[in-house]
């Protein structure tokens, strides 16, 4: 199993993106091939992995998959080394914090701190993450630390003497504005859109210790269960169509390997007005419909999307394309465009966002995604709400989570699914749905 290491914020905004990016080119730059991956459930990030690695990043989060999903999940990577971007804080988080992905993987903690207005107190700063896992009794290895913003000469020597030898410096993000990337709601722009200079990223990387980094790196305990899917979940004789362009990009590298392992998969863009393949279930990833609401409207497949779902093709729908599949989307400018009226709803964006968690639900009655009394856990982060028709079919109780209402997720209408929560594989649901349809 590849060796690898965890990259944690001491905060949010500490630029961990971007020390990640910087230390997969190192890495590359030194001969090493690189596997990225990202803990917690966050689709945005792994997009600027992959731009920069030529891999899909791994979803490596514990409530979503579990200690023994996590563990396969990881040992599913290509490469020689694997670089875990931790969430938030290092410590923060109760559903699946950077430091407890940490401790499932047995990785060392290699700690980016921003140096922009510090010296000494970046010292400080690590020494206290490091005290506090052994006082915490959290059983990570806090090694070292990446000096994000810090400047070269003495700010970066003055960062260097003050380190106790315990921890160890991994090299600095010099300050540039190239580095910064562009966001909006629900978080950094997609790496498709904003892709890093490769001149002002190999600069980056030239500050960083890249064969001090392969030292550290360590390799993790194998899961209980081999990488590959159970045998008791066979092969079943179904092609299923997924939707794939800017408006429908929140998917799991994961997922679409469970899709192709089990059944047969092809892609089509309703973006872009394609006729929606002959299948037998049409699966609608989460992205960015509201930026794109007009296209959608006036390109027609979400209008075949619908008539098909009335002649009973199942639909599964995740939070973007939940939305995709109700009656109407009004933007945060007022502007309301049709889309495919499966779903008795009316969808509106919001300028602050609506709900944001590691989510559990249960299955009041059989459904696409799980049996009725199963539950499933995923993740919801959106900026709009749904306004639903009285009458409207609800699938699930939220355990945890807010879902669509505060207490119910999972809109059902013929026989498609929409939710605002995204799933992992791992939890089962997408097993369920590929047998349903």
């Amino acid at each position: 199993m590849m060796n690898g290491f965890v990259l944690g914020g001491v905060s949010s905004g500490v630029g961990k993106t971007v020390a990640t990016l910087a230390i997969v080119q190192a890495l590359e730059d030194a001969g090493y091939s690189v596997q990225p991956a990202k803990a917690g459930p966050d689709f945005i990030d792994p997009s600027h992995h992959e731009a920069i690695a030529g891999r899909p990043s791994r979803t490596l989060d514990l409530w979503l998959c579990g200690e023994d999903g996590l563990r396969r999940n990881y040992q599913r990577g290509e490469g020689d080394i694997c670089v875990v971007e931790g969430v938030m804080g290092l410590y923060d988080g109760d559903g699946s914090s950077t430091a407890m992905v940490a401790e499932a993987l047995d990785l060392p903690v290699v700690l980016v701190v921003d140096a922009k207005a510090g010296m000494e107190s970046v010292a400080a700063t690590a020494l206290g993450f490091q005290r506090y896992a052994e006082t915490a009794g959290r059983d990570i290895e806090v090694a070292g630390i990446v000096a994000q913003r810090a400047h070269g000469g003495r700010h970066e020597q003055g960062i260097r003497d003050a380190l106790p030898d315990d921890l160890e410096f991994f090299g600095r993000i010099p300050p540039n504005s190239d580095l910064e990337i562009p966001d909006r709601h629900l978080g950094l722009e997609m790496g498709g859109e904003a892709v890093l200079p490769k001149e002002a990223l190999r600069e980056a990387a030239a500050s960083l210790e890249a064969e001090r980094l392969a030292a550290v790196a360590s390799e993790p305990p194998a899961p209980e269960t081999p990488a590959e899917w159970d045998n008791s979940a066979r092969a079943v004789d179904a092609r299923i169509a997924v939707a794939d362009d800017a408006a429908f990009c929140f998917r799991y590298p994961a997922t679409l390997e469970r899709v192709r392992e089990r059944a047969e998969l092809v892609t089509f863009s309703p973006l872009a007005g394609d006729p929606v393949p002959d299948a037998d279930g049409v699966y609608l990833p989460g992205g960015y419909p509201e930026l794109h609401a007009d296209a959608l409207e006036s390109a027609g497949t979400l209008s075949e999307i619908g008539d098909l779902a009335s002649e009973g093709l199942p639909v599964l729908g995740e939070c973007g394309g939940l939305m995709a599949m109700s009656e109407s989307l009004t933007t945060s400018d007022g502007e309301t465009s049709e889309m495919a009226g499966i779903l008795p709803a009316e969808v509106t964006m919001h300028d602050r966002y609506q709900a944001l968690d590691h989510v559990e639900l249960e299955a009041t009655d059989a459904t696409l995604t799980a049996n009725a009394g199963e539950t499933i856990r995923g993740h919801e982060f959106h900026y709009s709400s749904a306004d639903v028709a009285g009458d409207a079919r609800f699938a699930f109780e939220t355990v945890r989570g807010d879902g669509i209402d505060g207490e119910h997720d999972g809109l059902t209408e013929y026989e498609s699914l929409g939710t605002y929560v995204h799933v992992h594989p791992e939890s089962g649901a997408f097993d369920r749905f590929l047998e349903s349809v």
